[in-house]
């Protein structure tokens, strides 16, 4: 059987794997469905260690070279689903009411598994390829506590890569970019706090209602004016909520607003927030009220390794279209923790025509799984080369 048979062959099995997996969505770190599946499979495969329990639910597996001693290569895949409702009408859609794969890390994982079985039967690298299978991408930084847990330290891992779908993006094209590809994503809750009163009579109270509407627009200019305009940075306030329901006449003690902030540079993640305090603590004296400002951190700007980017593109291009200049985008993606600590990339994929992601929606593209899984062996093979 020749490499394109076997990977084609893997690859159409990976399809029943996904279709498992995207029945039985688990949200954040509980995962133990998916987890005792994704594990089942690897030592099925016959990988030489798999290391459970890091981050709770999540695992690596080693899988050793014939060709020797060399690095270890470190390949993510994220398994959490989202909490929401599947509207596909699938057969084989969520079992798991209010949770969905619509993000598609059930193709991430299938993906991986895939990827596993191939190199577990085609051994010809140097070195370890160490497979990373992470619980909480989707809002519980999964990967910084894998990094907590000793994922690199324990493992040695060296380099990292990742790979996300990309609806639109046709399938078997990749596209990235070196440097910054996605956004810091920070979240803030904002409580204006004055004094209520009688809305007849408001020269007696300290009204929370107007000094937060003055808030909202002027923190606008944080984008409008503060900021660079070849900068990227977005800032939308999404929550608002003062008083009760139906009591019209009544001038509320609080008022509270929020919503999230997307930078592209440490810098301008630092000063953005800087500038919001300011104006929160300003704006709010003019009216006799206080802001209290709850800052929620999320993940860091997701940068991607020039020079690994550069290796990850040439792979790419054996097979497939790049696209190795896209355009970035402020979503925020995790992997953002691992390219911190180690030299890596992550790239898109092409899920072809289908819905957008955390759309109710949405599917994988089954047929995305073998050209995903072929540029995860090639760069097996690309960056474990045995020495000649």
């Amino acid at each position: 059987m020749t490499q394109t048979d076997d990977l084609t062959r893997i690859a159409e099995t990976a399809r029943d794997w996904r279709r498992d997996l995207h029945q039985m969505p688990e949200l954040l770190y509980a995962l133990p469905k998916t987890s005792a599946y994704v594990a089942e499979k690897l030592r099925g495969f016959g990988v030489d260690e798999l290391v459970t329990g890091l981050a709770d639910t999540g695992m690596v597996a080693l899988i050793r070279g014939a060709g020797g001693d060399g690095p270890v290569l470190g390949l993510r895949a994220d398994m959490d689903a989202l909490p929401m409702d599947e509207k596909t009408n699938l057969p084989y859609g969520s079992r798991h009411p209010g949770m969905m794969h619509a993000c598609g890390h059930d193709g991430h994982t299938a993906t991986l598994l895939a990827t596993a079985q191939y190199l577990c039967a085609h051994r010809d690298f140097a070195g370890t390829v160490a497979l990373i299978f992470q619980p909480a991408e989707e809002g519980g930084a999964g990967a910084r506590k894998m990094i907590e847990d000793g994922l690199f330290d324990r493992f040695g891992i060296e380099t990292v890569y990742a790979m996300h779908n990309q609806p639109g993006l046709p399938v078997g094209e990749f596209a990235t970019r070196p440097g910054a590809l996605m956004a810091a994503g920070d979240r803030f809750v904002v409580t204006v706090e004055g004094r209520g009163g009688h809305a007849s009579a408001p020269s007696k109270s300290l009204d929370p209602v107007v000094a937060a509407a003055h808030l909202i627009a002027s923190l606008q200019t944080l984008v409008s004016r503060f900021t660079d305009p070849f900068d990227q940075v977005v800032l939308s306030l999404t929550y608002l909520q003062a008083g009760a329901p139906g009591a019209l006449n009544v001038i509320p003690d609080t008022a509270v607003f929020g919503g999230s902030l997307r930078t592209m540079t440490v810098e301008t993640r630092r000063e953005a927030e800087a500038h919001i305090r300011r104006i929160l603590r300003a704006g709010a004296e003019q009216f006799g009220c206080t802001a209290h400002l709850d800052w929620r951190p999320g993940y860091p700007v997701t940068a991607n390794d020039p020079a690994k980017t550069a290796l990850a593109v040439e792979v790419a291009r054996q097979a497939a279209v790049v696209d190795d200049s896209c355009a970035a985008v402020m979503g925020s993606e995790d992997f953002s923790y691992m390219l911190e600590a180690k030299p890596g990339a992550i790239l898109w994929f092409g899920n072809g025509d289908s819905a957008e992601l955390h759309n109710p929606g949405y599917d994988f593209n089954d047929d995305a799984i073998l050209p995903a899984m072929r540029f995860w062996v090639d760069l097996v093979a690309r960056e474990l080369a045995p020495a000649a």
